[in-house]
């Protein structure tokens, strides 16, 4: 039998703030994850959504090399682009992607930065409602996220708006990947797993999950041997889990002035069935810098990461874990 790690619930239409911030807190002491239920996305989108990530996925290869990932990273991810792991995976991620992030127009100076620019879409003839459908959903997870970023500014005792800030989350990478599972089944060692070991790289993420059993989460990744747990799918709700950038402001300390917001392992297995899952990365804005919080250091803490800027950080883990696009010259002519 399977080992299933137990997430609390944070509702996000709970009237008690002190109640969700505790629970908040307890969440990343326990593991880093939890899940976000109530949060006001209709189940309709939600399954449109994927339905429409579906729809895309079943087109042939060569439809969707059209819309090839670019070097702002928009677009189409074939199975293997991805190696989140190199020294325990052979050959990549046996999955594909599609990544949307924020559409900035080509003749704005905004889309001359890293992450920004516009988006690819597939052919409207072959899906017409796919553009509508994943621009209203990216919208309301980031209206989401920043309520929820909130919560988690109140748990760090700083004020609520402390990541609303310009320089925060004022204009923030956000980014929509879909993700198919083609239902190769994993095998640890012979290298092969759905998605690698791995960390997110910025503050926060909302991962919503079809039914197929997949997501595994490793509580404390210096452990020898790491121990492996499922997270359980839980229909309409996101599985929620905090990235790199939230651990360096929070300085892997925990006090009564600062928790430690621990950014998890976590890693994808395939039991031989197709699955679906959505991601939504929340990353501070381009000139962000992440050091440690005033509330999080003292003589006998020092801050334990140097402070780093959050384009520079995203741009080189992207260039760690994806393929030279020049590698698909040759396959898309």
């Amino acid at each position: 039998m399977p080992e299933f790690v137990e997430l609390n619930c944070v509702d996000l239409s709970e009237p008690d703030l002190n109640k969700s911030v505790s629970l908040l807190k307890q969440a990343c002491l326990d593991c880093g994850f939890f899940y976000l239920v109530n949060h006001g996305i209709s189940l309709d989108l939600m399954d449109e959504v994927f339905s429409q990530s579906k729809k895309f996925f079943d087109l042939p290869y060569e439809e969707k090399m059209k819309v090839l990932r670019n070097k702002k990273h928009r677009g189409y991810t074939p199975m293997f682009d991805e190696t989140l792991d190199p020294d325990n995976q052979v050959g990549g991620d046996y999955k594909e992607g599609y990544y949307i992030g924020v559409e900035v127009p080509e003749n704005d100076p905004q889309a001359q930065r890293s992450f920004f620019g516009p988006n690819l879409w597939p052919s409207k003839d072959l899906l017409p409602r796919w553009r509508e459908t994943m621009e209203k959903y990216h919208r309301e997870c980031l209206e989401r996220a920043r309520v929820l970023a909130r919560l988690i500014a109140l748990a760090l005792n700083l004020e609520p708006d402390f990541f609303d800030k310009p320089e925060i989350l004022g204009e923030a990478i956000v980014t929509l990947r879909l993700l198919h599972y083609e239902g190769k089944a994993a095998d640890p060692d012979k290298g092969i797993y759905g998605a690698g070991a791995h960390s997110d790289f910025g503050l926060l993420t909302l991962l919503a999950t079809d039914d197929v059993l997949g997501l595994q989460i490793c509580r404390h990744k210096d452990a020898q041997p790491r121990v492996w747990e499922y997270v359980a799918p839980l229909r309409g709700a996101f599985v929620v889990n905090l990235g790199d950038m939230l651990e360096r402001w929070s300085n892997c300390i925990f006090s009564s002035l600062c928790c430690f917001y621990r950014s998890t392992l976590h890693r994808v297995l395939s039991n031989g069935q197709e699955r679906y899952s959505i991601a939504y990365f929340v990353e501070p804005s381009h000139d962000c810098i992440v050091e440690c919080l005033p509330t999080c250091k003292s003589d006998s803490n020092p801050p334990k990461y140097p402070p780093i800027k959050s384009e520079a950080y995203l741009h080189q883990r992207y260039m760690d874990t994806h393929a030279d696009l020049s590698s698909y010259d040759h396959k898309t002519g």
